[in-house]
């Protein structure tokens, strides 16, 4: 979470974790037998960008193990709660990514969620 989102602080960990909390229980989409974090982080391709640097190889420090415990136990936060991907743009969000529907930008980072039909099951969460 720390090495794609940090400079959007907490908050933007947060959503991060929550792509990721829901990339795991989605299997829909691009996350069909995703069961594990560790798969969903290094799916290829798919995965977080991060892990091709060397910033991610880094130890967690509390502040982002106290954050993860948080996503981990169910918490969403808006407009994270049913997204399945996120990028930083150089600009403005699309209004779609790769037919995915926007729901929201934070800081750098803009959220895309999939139509409820094409993934009911990240909407049970």
């Amino acid at each position: 979470m720390r090495a794609e989102a940090e400079g959007d602080g907490d908050l933007g960990m947060l959503l991060v974790g929550n792509v990721g909390v829901n990339r795991v229980l989605a299997d829909c989409l691009d996350f069909k037998d995703i069961r594990t974090v560790r798969s969903m982080v290094f799916q290829s391709p798919g995965g977080f960008e991060a892990t091709q640097k060397g910033y991610f190889y880094q130890a967690a420090r509390q502040n982002e193990i106290n954050l993860a415990r948080k996503v981990l136990k169910g918490n969403r936060y808006s407009p994270a709660e049913t997204a399945l991907w996120f990028f930083k743009p150089y600009g403005d969000c699309p209004a779609t990514w790769y037919n995915q529907y926007y729901s929201g930008r934070y800081k750098s980072h803009c959220f895309y969620s999939p139509a409820q039909s094409a993934c009911p099951s990240v909407y049970r969460f």
